[in-house]
């Protein structure tokens, strides 16, 4: 039986007709069972540069190109480079050369020009001894030897590095070349030093063993990190058929940069914090990571958890994708990965608890029971102000003011009386608040408390602060932890009460709590501060730069949306965006003004239709709105001119229809083509959405409304358009600037 090793998808099978994928498949499945199979037609080429080169019948008219390598040890393996017409695929064969780079140990599969002698594979590419007039890189120091003989980079790509005038020139070439040196040059773009880049990359410092059988030497250098960026191991005919019919857009599930396996595959003694922009791959190292634990120890109990359920279902969706035969714990405690929203842990946690008397009494003041029904925060703060004379400043006497004072202050201090609250401290409210306005705002809570127990309900601030009390007097008292391990994605967005919670879901210890955050990406609360909730980071927290999902140019247009403004991350540290970057390249963004709803619906409909011959799915299609409003209007409009959508909620995306959703949702999502409808003045920011937030507490508010727009931003692989009638969102004047 033999072994398969796929070159990246983007590579191997960008292009292909649908019709020919099955057949790539059957093929490589009778590869792998069977390489001596005569229908194969596996065959060498005549006067190959390299003499591993081997060809092989797809169909009459598809050849795969591939690699055979013989090491002394583990069998034939078959490095498949794709499948191309016929004669395309001879002329690929003739000139393609699978070596090790010889500076840096790196696999790496070349086409020579058709009429170059190639050096033998563990010999250096023939040095360039002019230096190329000055450039980008050249102009802040880095050499044309640094390039090619500290990184290994191909001496023709260098010295198009070094020509480049800028950092966006740049971009434009690691997108044209893809691969582990794309990937260097953008960490150069970035100011990355050549060190760190070999640290990052995990490039060997030892001379590279030419005595050593060629063939073993290419299956040693299959298992480096940077390798592992081209090509990667197919371990079975599931996985090979994932990987087929899964093609560029689920790349993620098989390729992991070597600094993201670094953080999947290492042990943290303590919390861990990852953080880095849409795209970059935090979730994808949360996957794997959570993968990794369980396989490290099947007895493990991992806990996989995120802002709400409907990322929750992504990331088991995900899981089970990864690896159809993962163990997904179906209760809390139980061995295997447990994925639920974060509000659903907190309600199975009161669920198991038992007697949960004395925690609702020290979080509420009351020994109760936890009731299944939810309260309607929003409805019962009005009803309150409503109805109780608190004489509470009516700027303050708002639904979201109080929620989140009730959330960050009361909630998280286990605050039950006036004389506690009268005295404790509120870091991080903008508000200050006299003793009478306190007394004020008290008067309010306790009146929501009591309408709650009228109506036999209860908050979720409130049952995650119940569950955190309950999981901190059980350990106290001795009892197991739930989990052995705790990763969280989407961290920007939780509360005072989840980190309460899940610092004492596990105990401290190595690779306890694994965080992935972007505090660019925070849409929901109050920004929070780890180390002030027990969660101590203490220099174990690393940041993503390489986005892999969004294309340069894209990328230029979210990254537009956040300047000017100041971010800081979970640490409480400033945030930058400025050494973000992507090597994928397509069309510039449009954006799209129009002289009334009616027309801007329109010149939607007609962007979808275009769209539509080209999209095998068209599911990959998303229009994002502001408002669940503007979201139902937009659906209704749309089947009205012929478009089979659907709106995107609480469900997962239905195939074969284009989605419409609120940018809210879009969180966590990602599609082919998207189009950010109603983005004018009046929605982004949202006037309506503001009028209720405390002058003090407004800069906040804008910030959380840019990151809405920059999350909607950077949803799209390929095509975005922006669309508004009226007075464009002052959100997008410094695109283009």
């Amino acid at each position: 039986m033999a072994n398969i090793v796929m070159a990246n998808q983007s590579k191997s099978l960008r292009g292909l007709d649908g019709s020919i994928v099955p057949r790539v498949f059957g093929f490589l499945e009778k590869l792998q069972s069977d390489d001596t199979s005569p229908g194969l037609h596996i065959e060498p080429m005549k006067g190959a540069v390299d003499r591993r080169v081997r060809t092989g019948r797809v169909d009459l008219n598809h050849r795969a190109v591939l690699f055979r390598v013989d090491p002394q040890e583990g069998g034939t393996t078959y490095v498949y480079m794709g499948t191309w017409p016929h004669d395309e695929a001879n002329s690929i064969a003739e000139r393609a050369v699978l070596r090790v780079n010889p500076v840096n140990g790196i696999l790496e599969g070349i086409l020579t020009e058709p009429t170059a002698v190639p050096a033998a594979a563990s010999q250096p590419s023939p040095a360039v001894h002019e230096e190329p007039d000055h450039g980008f890189l050249a102009d802040v120091g880095f050499t044309l030897a640094d390039l090619t003989g500290r990184l290994g980079i191909d001496p023709v790509v260098a010295e198009r590095a070094l020509l480049a005038t800028d950092d966006y020139a740049l971009n434009d070439i690691a997108a044209d070349i893809g691969g582990w040196q794309a990937d260097a040059l953008l960490e150069l773009a970035c100011g990355t030093a050549i060190d760190e880049i070999r640290e990052k990359y995990l490039f060997t410092d030892a001379p590279i063993d030419t005595t050593a059988d060629e063939d073993d030497r290419i299956m040693a250098a299959l298992d480096r990190p940077a390798s592992r960026i081209q090509f990667t191991y197919i371990d079975g005919n599931e996985e090979l058929r994932r990987v087929i019919e899964g093609g560029d857009f689920a790349a993620w599930r098989v390729f992991l940069h070597p600094e993201q396996r670094t953080y999947v595959e290492k042990s943290y003694n303590g919390p861990f914090r990852l953080s880095g922009g849409a795209g970059t791959g935090k979730t994808v190292v949360a996957i794997h990571r959570a993968r990794n634990l369980l396989r490290r120890n099947p007895e493990a109990r991992v806990v996989l958890t995120t802002f709400n359920k409907t990322l929750a279902k992504n990331l088991e969706s995900d899981l089970r994708a990864l690896d159809p035969d993962i163990e997904i714990a179906a209760t809390l405690g139980r061995p295997g990965i447990y994925v639920e929203g974060i509000d659903k842990l907190a309600s199975d946690i009161v669920k198991q608890a038992g007697d949960i008397g004395p925690s609702t009494e020290a979080v509420l003041g009351t020994r109760t029971e936890i009731p299944t029904a939810r309260t309607k925060q929003d409805r019962v703060w009005r009803e309150v102000v409503d109805s109780v004379g608190s004489g509470l400043d009516p700027r303050l006497a708002t639904p979201w003011f109080l929620d989140t004072e009730y959330t960050s202050v009361v909630l998280a201090n286990k605050i039950t009386t006036l004389e506690q609250y009268a005295r404790v401290a509120r870091p991080g409210r903008g508000v200050r608040l006299s003793r009478p306005q306190r007394i004020a705002v008290w008067k309010l809570i306790e009146a929501y408390r009591r309408r709650s127990r009228m109506d036999d309900t209860v908050g979720f601030p409130e049952v995650l602060a119940v569950a955190a009390e309950h999981l901190h007097r059980q350990a106290e008292n001795g009892a197991a932890h739930l989990a052995d391990h705790v990763l969280v994605d989407e961290a920007q967005d939780l509360h005072a009460t989840h980190w309460r919670m899940l610092r004492a879901l596990v105990a401290e210890g190595t690779d306890d709590l694994f965080i992935a955050e972007d505090s660019h990406q925070r849409i929901y609360g109050q920004p929070v501060v780890l180390g002030r909730l027990g969660i101590k980071i203490v220099g174990r927290s690393r940041r993503l730069t390489l986005n892999y999902r969004t294309t340069a140019q894209n990328l230029r247009l979210a990254m537009s949306i956040l300047e000017g403004a100041e971010y800081h991350n979970l640490e409480e540290a400033p945030e930058s965006t400025l050494d973000y970057r992507s090597a994928r390249n397509g069309p510039k963004p449009e954006l799209r003004q129009y002289g009334s709803a009616a027309d801007e619906l329109r010149a939607v409909a007609d962007q979808i239709k275009s769209w539509l011959p080209d999209t095998e799915d068209s599911a990959t299609i998303a229009v994002l709105t502001r408002s669940v409003t503007d979201r139902n209007q937009m659906v209704r409009g749309l089947a009205e001119r012929g478009i089979d959508a659907r709106t995107l909620d609480d469900n997962l995306p239905v195939p074969g229809h284009v989605q419409v959703l609120t940018m809210h949702r879009s969180k966590g999502m990602e599609f082919s083509r998207v189009i950010l409808a109603g983005v004018d003045e009046a929605r982004v920011p949202s006037r309506t959405g503001l009028n209720g937030v405390p002058e003090e507490e407004r800069a906040e508010a804008n910030l959380r409304e840019r990151s809405l727009l920059y999350v909607a931003a950077s949803r799209a692989r390929d095509r975005l358009v922006v669309t508004w009638s009226g007075g464009r969102s002052e959100l997008l004047d410094r695109y283009g600037r």
